[in-house]
Formats: structure tokens, sequence, C-alpha cells
């Protein structure tokens, strides 16, 4: 006889009171079955968080709202900050440099001596050129009263005019050697006064081409001075790149090893010839209030738009497809929840797309965490509160 689950003894009793004694009770408690018991774990271990709507998942997105930018192709190249005006200081003579009293960093004055030759041999030749205009005065003056006295000799009809014309000669000799003699001293002292050399505008030093002890060349550049008339962000440019290069480009330019220090510049000069080395061309782009941390001989990273008209610019990791078509995640600000919306794209770019029609100013697209989302789904925009 099979009994319900549940029966106890006293059911038994009550059943089989008054019935033959052959009836026996059975057990009130037997243990389930091996098989029903593992169904009913199975079901219990199968009601996971996987069976709850996707929809009823709040998932956090990044988003981007959209904006009208200038939308093109982007131009990037590396370059280092140099001042607008360098010179390379020089003797005009030569001779042996006693004293540099400039070095790499200082910052030079106008009018501070640089450097000195030394000047022996120029204040020598100096006494020389002085003692030569001497003579020649001397020769002159004698010359000079010679001249008056033939001269009024002949007016008396007392001398030959031959005697006058010699006379007249002859002080006219004296008198060009007096001024050859004049303009050798002024040589010889110009050439005393090149034994020192001096800054002749402000700015700061940024190479030294000699030492003192050396005997120096004419020419020769003893120190380079970046004058303070302004900085220079110096790339060298693909001939590929000046030629889809609007006249007037706007450039923008960063620190290499900190991005948030940044000034605006304009192309300011392009070579005329490529490098015959590497094939591109030196261009200048003179920095408009460059930052105080944009110091000479930093390394730059400068950023172009070529080409550019107002449009939308997306980053590329909110692109998605639907119907094999692209589309975007756009999230509703009050509801907080995503609707997939196909989208045109005008061009395709490695790190972003720009965007021909599908969207308006000022929506708001999930750039992060599209593929886990699904229509109608409730989002949390990183950076709200839970």
């Amino acid at each position: 006889m099979v009994r319900p689950l549940g029966w106890t003894a006293k059911n038994s009793q009550e059943l089989t009171r008054g019935w033959p004694s052959v009836w026996t009770t059975v057990p009130a408690k037997r243990p389930l079955p091996g098989i029903l018991l593992a169904g009913l774990l199975a079901s219990v271990a199968g009601c996971d968080s996987s069976d709850i709507p996707s929809e009823s998942i709040v998932r956090p997105v990044r988003v981007v709202t959209v904006e009208k930018n200038k939308a093109g192709q982007t131009v990037q190249l590396a370059g280092t900050v140099e001042s607008q005006i360098q010179v390379d200081l020089a003797f005009r003579i030569g001779g042996r440099m006693t004293e540099r009293s400039l070095n790499v960093g200082d910052v030079a004055e106008s009018g501070q001596l640089v450097a000195r030759l030394d000047p022996t041999d120029e204040e020598n030749g100096l006494r020389a050129a002085e003692a030569n205009l001497a003579a020649a005065e001397g020769k002159l003056s004698e010359a000079r009263l010679d001249y008056d006295r033939q001269r009024h000799l002949y007016e008396r009809r007392v001398a030959a005019r031959v005697a006058f014309e010699r006379a007249e000669q002859v002080f006219s000799s004296a008198q060009a050697a007096v001024d050859a003699a004049a303009a050798q001293v002024g040589i010889a002292r110009r050439r005393l006064d090149d034994t020192e050399l001096r800054v002749d505008a402000p700015g700061v030093v940024t190479a030294i081409g000699a030492e003192p002890g050396e005997i120096v060349q004419a020419g020769r550049m003893i120190v380079q001075i970046a004058r303070d008339d302004g900085k220079d962000a110096v790339f060298n440019v693909p001939a590929a790149v000046i030629e889809a290069s609007p006249g007037d480009p706007e450039v923008m330019v960063a620190l290499s090893q900190n991005s948030g220090v940044t000034a605006k510049g304009r192309v300011r000069e392009v070579a005329p010839r490529a490098d015959t080395v590497t094939g591109t061309f030196l261009v200048r782009v003179g920095l408009i209030d460059p930052p105080t941390e944009m110091r000479l001989g930093s390394t730059v990273v400068g950023r172009a738009v070529f080409g550019g008209v107002g449009g939308i610019e997306l980053p590329a990791s909110a692109l998605t497809r639907t119907e094999g078509k692209p589309a975007v995640w756009v999230v509703d600000p009050s509801t907080k929840t995503v609707a997939l919306r196909r989208i045109g794209v005008e061009r395709f770019a490695p790190t972003a797309v720009v965007v021909s029609d599908g969207l308006e100013l000022g929506e708001i697209v999930v750039t992060a965490g599209v593929q886990a989302l699904r229509p109608g789904q409730e989002v949390r925009l990183l950076g709200d509160a839970p």
C-alpha cells in the first residue's frame, strides 16, 4: 500500500482503527528520491542574475555632447622651440682671445662685454698711425708756408709762375698725405675697439664657439644669442603636407611632456628648399604669447586641421552598426535610457569619425560601453551619483 507524503503514525492509527491487525503503519518521514532532489537543486541553481532582463540593469557608460567643431584632415608633427632671431657674435679681426665673460644659459644685456682679444698689436698699430699723421701734418704745415710765400711773391710779380705752381702742388700732396694718415688712425682705432666683443641686443646665450686662449679668426662664432624678440616652433614638414596646407593655417602647439601647456601659432616662414637628406621642408611657426614653460629647445607637438569645415566629429569608439549601417547610441537625458540611431558618415579617421547627418547639436552620445547596450536600457553616466 502506497501512502502519501507526510503520512504519520497517528493518521495510520485513525485510519486503521477497527481494521485487521495485519495492516502496519508507514514511517512518518521518508527521504526524498535522489532524482527528485537533484531536480530541485538544478532548478534553484538556474535562478541566477542572467535570468534578470538586461533592461533592468543600469550600465555605466561614457558619453560626449554633440558639438559643432572644425572637422578636417588633422596633421600632427613633432618639433622644437627656437628663438625667432638667433645671432652669432664674432670678432671682426683675428687674434688670441684672452677673456670670455658669458656662458651657455646666461642672460645677456645690451652693451655687455662678451669676450676680449689681446690688444697689443692693435695698440702698436694705432701709435704708428698717429705718428704718421703727426709727420704728415708737419709736412703740410711747411708746404702751406711755402705756398703762401710763393703766392705772395707771384702776386707782386717777383717770383715766376712755375715756382708758385710747384709750391701749390707740394701743398696739395701734403694735404692728401694728412688725410690718408688720418684715415689710417681711424682704422687703427677701430681695430683696437674690435678687440672687445659686446652684445648688440638683449637675449640668452644658447651656444659657445671658442674658449679663452684660442687663436680665433675673423668671423668665427664666439657665442650664439637668442634674442628676446619672440619664439618659434620649428618643424620638418613633408612636401605632401605643405601642398595640402591652406594659405595661413592655425597651428596648436603643446609641450610633448605636458600636453596641458599650449600656445597658438601661425606659419611665419617656409624654407624654399628641401633638406637634401630627409626631403622635408623647414617650417617656422611663430608662437602667440607662449607660456614660460615653453623654453628654448623644448620638444613640442604641433597640430593643425587642413580643409576643415564646421561639422560633427565623434570618437571612433562611439560607432556601432544596425542592419549593416553606421549607428550610435543616443541617451535620453530625462529618462537616462538609450536608443540606437542610424547616422551618416562623411569621413572615417583612425581615432574619429565625421558625421554628416543623423545627430543634432546638444544630444548625448555614448562613447564607451556600446557593445553591452540594448534599446531602452537605463544607463548611468560616469561621474554621476549612483
